[in-house]
């Protein structure tokens, strides 16, 4: 069950399906390795006679990203490398699988063997896939890396694959994939209203409860943040909530995610180089959506309910000036120093607004602080939160391959969020720590007795580099795999 949007889509260049046979003419996926004395061929159902002596003609070597193309008595193998022979898991097996499909130009049919997991291959080979087809002219979807045309969505047949696990990998790489869609919409296609009715679609499809709330209602009720940001465009904002409530469902988990469908800084404005890459700022409520519509269709049986509110940050005479006073929707007061740190003026909104509901844990996400990456580099998330809860998450993500790493909140920012006119400040005046301030601000928002992790995916949910393993440049879908995880383990203890 694909999500089909009205929204320009993705280019889908890998099927997968459980089997027992190799179809007749498939092209053969068989994994490698680089051992001590060179290259490796594990024990395999596919690999065929001769495989070995063929790879070291050619120089394989099987480390982590090379794939070799042969033709071994008239079929086509095609060997993906695992790397280091003593060091596979199922990451090695997710990145390996996804520099393959990367491979699979003119292979109409192609088969694997599932014997290091059939979820991490059918992942790696669904994800590494993706290819966004955008608005060009043609018809036609291009691989990133070349003018070459990608052919027909070639159809992998899994041998050996449970079909529960298959389909639950298929489930969740196609929810990675929504989210990679939606944050590499253009601004003008995706903004608060048409977004909304985007998750209507998704809604639909996946069988959620939704309420929009449009600006009127945000006014009446009191959503001062959400305002705030949104008020300098001409396009209104939003606040969405979705839900999933499973029967008998005991634990309630609260989702939250930022969704600036484009930040020019409002007042405070960016600078102009690099400013297109904001379509990405609403990376956070994209993942929330997949990860809600993943949950529904994974049927986990915990209660979800995922607010993303829904902002265009833009420079106008209406726009919010630094030094404004706003008030969040639950009445703190908050001095806006600076325009640009946005995300935690619409997420504190929402976060208030979720806990009233009791939930036993949330978590938010959100491509929030440039100092995420200056700490942690691009391809981390940095976690914060509740000390139990934010490594529990945290944990979850490097299981499933999405780096993160637990961040304290630091008890000497506490006096530089307090504001001389208002109950606190949006910013700080210190280069030090912004990933963290933006952090402790958040939690302002969320009573004690309520188990949340915040997690900043400024980098990681963006790749502006080559693609690797596989992660395609632009959105990266990050970190939707890391809170499935999370749901999928807190569904386990309740």
């Amino acid at each position: 069950m694909a999500f089909e949007l009205s929204l320009p889509a993705r280019g889908t260049t890998v099927r997968t399906s459980p089997g027992t046979t190799v179809p007749d003419g498939a092209a053969l996926l068989v994994p490698v390795a680089s051992g001590e004395d060179g290259i490796e061929v594990p024990v395999t159902a596919l690999a065929p006679s001769g495989l070995l002596e063929a790879l070291v003609a050619v120089g394989a070597k099987g480390a982590a990203g090379e794939v070799t193309r042969l033709l071994i008595d008239g079929s086509l193998v095609i060997a993906f490398g695992l790397g280091d022979a003593s060091g596979i898991d199922d990451e090695a097996v997710r990145r390996a699988a996804g520099a393959a499909a990367r491979a699979l130009n003119n292979v109409e049919h192609a088969a694997v063997s599932t014997e290091f997991g059939a979820g991490p291959v059918v992942q790696g080979l669904l994800l590494g896939g993706y290819v966004y087809a955008g608005l060009k002219s043609t018809a036609d979807v291009r691989d990133e890396d070349s003018d070459a045309e990608t052919p027909q969505t070639t159809k992998i047949t899994v041998i050996g694959a449970d079909e529960a696990e298959h389909d639950a990998a298929v489930i969740v790489a196609e929810s990675v994939n929504l989210a990679r869609d939606l944050v590499n919409t253009p601004a003008n296609y995706l903004y608060p209203e048409s977004y909304a009715g985007v998750m209507r679609e998704v809604a639909q499809t996946a069988g959620l409860d939704i309420e929009v709330l449009d600006e009127t209602q945000l006014e009446q009720q009191g959503f001062g943040g959400i305002l705030s940001v949104g008020r300098g465009s001409t396009r209104p904002p939003r606040l969405v909530h979705l839900t999933w409530a499973p029967a008998g469902a005991s634990t309630k988990v609260a989702l939250v995610g930022k969704g600036i469908t484009f930040d020019t800084g409002g007042i405070s404005l960016k600078p102009a180089s690099g400013m297109e890459d904001m379509i990405s700022d609403m990376g956070g409520s994209a993942a929330q959506l997949a990860v809600i519509a993943a949950a529904a269709r994974l049927e986990l049986p915990v209660r979800v309910d995922a607010w993303l509110p829904l902002a265009e940050n833009m420079p106008s005479g209406a726009a919010t000036r630094p030094g404004d006073v706003i008030t969040h929707y639950g009445g703190i007061t908050s001095e806006v120093i600076n325009t640009d740190a946005e995300g935690r003026l619409v997420l504190a909104d929402a976060i208030a607004r979720a806990c009233e509901d009791a939930p036993s844990y949330l978590i938010e996400t959100a491509t929030l602080t440039g100092a995420q990456l200056v700490a942690l580099g691009k391809r981390t998330a940095g976690v914060m939160g509740s000390d139990e809860f934010r490594d529990f998450v945290a944990e979850s993500g490097r299981n499933v391959g999405e780096q993160a790493w637990a961040m304290p909140l630091l008890e000497e920012q506490e006096e530089e969020l307090t504001s001389p006119i208002a109950d606190i400040r949006n910013t700080h005046n210190a280069r030090t720590g912004g990933m963290l301030f933006a952090g402790l601000y958040l939690s302002r928002f969320v009573p004690e007795d309520i188990e949340w992790a915040h997690i900043d995916v400024a980098g990681p949910a963006w790749n502006g580099g080559s693609p690797h393993g596989y992660t395609p440049k632009r959105a990266t879908g990050a970190p939707v795999r890391t809170i499935v995880e999370a749901l999928t383990r807190l569904a386990e203890k309740q």
